[in-house]
């Protein structure tokens, strides 16, 4: 309000603010996209906590995501999706070059906006089931046993619960690629 703009405010329910555990990855993920300053990801001002509730102040970012995108235009030509998906590996780039793995990547956690020009321009968003660097002792909230993620965009790893590492988001790219050219799932089962 003091700066005049529009930003976008994820608040956890009061309800899970009393879950350890919740409150750790809601921490770390204010955490860790605060660290990013990548263009093509949503951007954290602010994060804290306000009559017992968790609060995560970002970008505000005008757009579409890609699910909805893909929904309602279908499969999208190899020509316009080329440059978004390398706007997305940029993105990814910079995050896995400070050890965070995203570990959520899929459609609905990319918004498409348009660039002054009338181009795609595409945003990462909610690192909610990020993972900071093995080496981080902060990154047991999940680690191995639990499964996290969005199960058409999970590594066979992240499936069985295993350790996962940037490799789990270049199969959830992989993944989001496929459905982004073709409509379809790769897997179905």
């Amino acid at each position: 309000v003091r700066m005049g703009k529009i930003a976008a405010m994820k608040v956890l329910h009061p309800e899970y603010s009393r879950d350890p555990e919740v409150i750790e990855r809601f921490r770390r993920e204010a955490e860790a996209v605060s660290r990013l300053a990548h263009p093509n990801t949503v951007q954290v001002f602010d994060f804290g906590t306000a009559h017992g509730a968790l609060y995560l102040i970002m970008e505000y970012v005008r757009g579409t995501d890609l699910n909805a995108l893909i929904r309602r235009d279908g499969p999208l030509a190899f020509t316009r999706a080329a440059p978004m998906l390398a706007q997305m590996c940029a993105a990814l780039a910079e995050a896995h070059t400070l050890g965070i793995v995203h570990r959520d990547l899929k459609p609905e956690n990319v918004l498409v906006t348009r660039t002054h020009r009338g181009r795609d321009f595409v945003k990462i968003l909610d690192y909610g089931l990020a993972k900071l660097s093995e080496h981080d002792e902060r990154s047991t909230v999940t680690d191995r046993g639990v499964i996290v993620g969005t199960p058409y965009y999970m590594s066979p790893e992240q499936i069985r619960g295993d350790s996962v590492d940037i490799r789990a988001d270049v199969y959830a790219l992989g993944g989001l690629m496929y459905r982004t050219l073709t409509g379809a799932y790769p897997f179905q089962a």
